[in-house]
């Protein structure tokens, strides 16, 4: 007998949504289907809740989506965060020496804002481009208390991997790192930047799966995983099925169960349609 799944986790950039900004119509429509059919559909990205909020407005959502890969949880109706993980001050103090140690730039963030320097290069200018919420301020003015996350990017590095590995070196502390080449991204392709965020200790997205079991008792077995990038590696180990899109990272494609077509196709509602079959029986 199939798997009678329960729920559905996506990641947004390069998964549900590319290069147009938006899901597939079709998309769209089958996951409107699943949540008819009673199948909770979450959405698991490491975007702020400022890049979140527009396509959970175009999704009609109201059910809470994880933010920040796994530090926080935004909820629609209430316009706020009801789970807000933050930095401690020790590591926050770590991340600026090293960063102005290597003379690279950060964003520091927190609830509803970010803050960074004013661009040093016109590429360090381009490389801001998307981030929503955001202030230009000295140096020194970069707030350093109850910070979600800091981004740090650099064009010395050629590997994030590298990067990590010096920056958590410097760091020691506790922390959750996620890192990629800036180029991952739709409106930065051809970037030399690679990315390191530093966030809170949690379990990355895995935490959705853990919001899903406390909240509505899903179990993680019954959970549909899909994503692209090595953020997502930890709800594709929790989940029961992990997806990874066509175009996906190498190393999420190794820990996914199967692998589906590209992102800016309708391969999402091809898996909803596979997976959970009498949402669809219903129409």
């Amino acid at each position: 007998m199939p798997h009678e799944y329960r729920a559905l986790v996506l990641d947004l950039d390069g998964t549900l949504i590319g290069p147009s900004g938006l899901p597939h119509p079709r998309t769209k429509a089958a996951l409107d289907a699943l949540r008819a059919g009673g199948v909770t559909v979450m959405i698991a990205t490491g975007r702020s809740e400022g890049g979140t909020r527009p396509v959970l407005d175009h999704l009609g959502y109201d059910n809470p989506a994880l933010v920040y890969n796994g530090a926080g949880l935004w909820c629609p109706i209430k316009e706020r965060l009801i789970e807000e993980r933050t930095l401690s001050d020790r590591t926050i103090a770590k991340v600026f020496d090293f960063c102005a140690m290597k003379d690279i730039p950060l964003v520091s963030m927190r609830a509803g804002e970010k803050f960074t320097r004013h661009p040093k290069s016109a590429g360090e200018e381009r490389s801001l481009l998307g981030l929503e919420d955001l202030h230009f301020v000295p140096e020194a003015e970069i707030p350093r208390e109850r910070l979600m996350r800091i981004t740090t990017y650099s064009e010395v590095y050629t590997d994030s991997a590298d990067m990590l590995r010096d920056l958590d070196a410097f760091v020691g502390q506790p922390a959750y790192y996620t890192n990629f080449p800036l180029s991952a991204l739709y409106e930065h392709v051809g970037s030399k930047f690679q990315v390191v965020d530093v966030q809170p200790p949690c379990r990355g997205k895995g935490e959705a799966l853990r919001f899903l079991h406390e909240m509505h008792g899903i179990h993680p077995d019954d959970v549909v995983a899909v994503g692209d990038a090595t953020n997502d590696i930890p709800m594709f180990e929790d989940a029961g099925l992990a997806v990874a899109m066509r175009d996906a990272m190498q190393a999420a494609r190794d820990a996914a169960d199967r692998v589906i077509g590209g992102a800016e196709t309708d391969t999402i509602a091809d898996l909803a349609e596979e997976l959970f079959p009498a949402c669809f029986a219903l129409s």
